[in-house]
């Protein structure tokens, strides 16, 4: 479903005047149908990731049974943390990334390298800080039973056109059995990369085991602001 300027302005906390400066100042992504703008889920969170908007937690979230039990530190623990991944650009970055990606059986990792390399050439999908989110211009759905979330970081910085001239060194991939899923996932995503902890933890490296304890901290901040707890 696709959001009118009230619901997005609802949803990041803003005045509707502000959503049509952001359109032309920001370049929120907009659609114009018959005389008036919608928004895509998917490309808002992606635009509100890369400009550090903040979303609530609970936006993509579809009232469905289950669908609000997700976990950051299982995703991880399930995708994997891989360091000095090699890479000279970023096709063979890229191609080191779904190489070390555990696939569900059947799956065409050269037409997933493919699609991460077709959304690059739309614009990057670098976010800030040396970190990028690669991804299809539409989710990535496989039949996994859960979310999987893997961290890779590169061998050495790669270009990866961000908007602020920096390479990037850290990458996230999701992979989701839904698209509902996807996106919840990837707000979780967004907000612990806001965390100034957490990035201090990536921009060093640490070990695996240090990561998924940030994590775990960051989650629980979740689920204590969320708003079925208060």
């Amino acid at each position: 479903m696709q959001l009118d300027v009230r619901g997005v302005a609802a949803m990041l906390n803003v005045p509707p005047s502000t959503i049509y400066r952001w359109i032309n100042e920001k370049r929120l992504p907009a659609k114009g149908v018959e005389g008036q703008y919608r928004f895509a889920r998917t490309e808002l969170l992606e635009w509100a990731t890369v400009h550090k908007v903040e979303l609530s937690l609970d936006i993509f979230h579809d009232g469905t049974a289950g669908s609000a039990r997700l976990s950051l530190v299982e995703a991880l623990e399930s995708g994997g943390i891989f360091y000095n991944v090699p890479g000279s650009d970023k096709s063979s970055a890229l191609r080191s990334v779904v190489d070390n990606m555990s696939l569900p059986d059947g799956s065409d990792p050269e037409l997933l390298l493919e699609l991460f390399l077709a959304r690059e050439a739309t614009g990057s999908t670098a976010v800030g800080n040396g970190i990028a989110i690669p991804h299809p211009r539409h989710p990535v759905v496989l039949p996994v039973v859960k979310p999987t979330l893997c961290l890779c970081f590169l061998a050495k910085p790669i270009d990866f056109a961000a908007a602020n001239g920096e390479p990037v060194h850290t990458l996230f991939v999701l992979l989701s059995p839904t698209i509902q899923l996807h996106l919840q996932m990837l707000a979780r995503v967004a907000s612990l990369l806001r965390d100034d902890r957490f990035q201090q933890v990536l921009a060093h490296r640490k070990p695996r085991k240090e990561i998924l304890t940030e994590v775990r901290r960051v989650e629980k901040a979740f689920e204590r602001s969320s708003p079925a707890n208060n």
